[in-house]
């Protein structure tokens, strides 16, 4: 699936990435990752460490791009009743230019044209940006957690009821 947006009178493509698009989501991914949590809960998450070539080989990563650079990273995973937006990373040296945004706005999309109605995600209970960005999209918290792998942190599970 690719589509074009218009934003800030500027043309931006968000596509399927391919194999040759790997160096990029990952080095996206761990600045973006590493820039924003490490400060604020000590830790560097899993999406920045993980190997996304499997996910790019099964079609769960998209990039957007402007002039055939990649700017960011949207992992989407496909659920029988929604979908996960796994990861969202853009890359910290283009930061606050509406990628972030058009990649959750193209996850509703995708969402919408695979006929689910509803997007989840997860994050860190501290990262307070975070939380404040996704209730502006429309999220609201549906439950916490014990983090997986880290004593003491909590996750917040999120979700947006989408119109068909």
């Amino acid at each position: 699936m690719t589509e074009v947006l218009v934003m800030q009178e500027e043309f931006y493509t968000i596509r399927l990435a391919t194999t040759t698009d790997r160096e990029s989501t990952q080095r996206i991914s761990v600045d973006a990752y590493t820039k924003a949590y490490l400060p604020v809960i000590g830790a560097i998450p899993k999406p920045a460490l993980e190997d996304y070539t499997p996910r790019i080989e099964a079609g769960q990563v998209f990039v957007i791009e402007k002039s055939d650079q990649v700017s960011g990273v949207l992992v989407l995973e496909p659920r029988d009743v929604y979908v996960l937006i796994y990861s969202v990373a853009v890359d910290p040296t283009v930061k606050n230019k509406g990628f972030g945004a058009a990649l959750m706005r193209f996850a509703e999309s995708y969402a919408k044209n695979i006929n689910v109605r509803e997007l989840r995600l997860f994050t860190n209970s501290r990262m307070h940006r975070n939380l404040e960005f996704y209730r502006r999209l429309g999220f609201v918290e549906i439950g916490t957690r014990a983090h997986p792998t880290r004593v003491g942190e909590r996750l917040v599970d999120m979700s947006r009821i989408l119109t068909l």
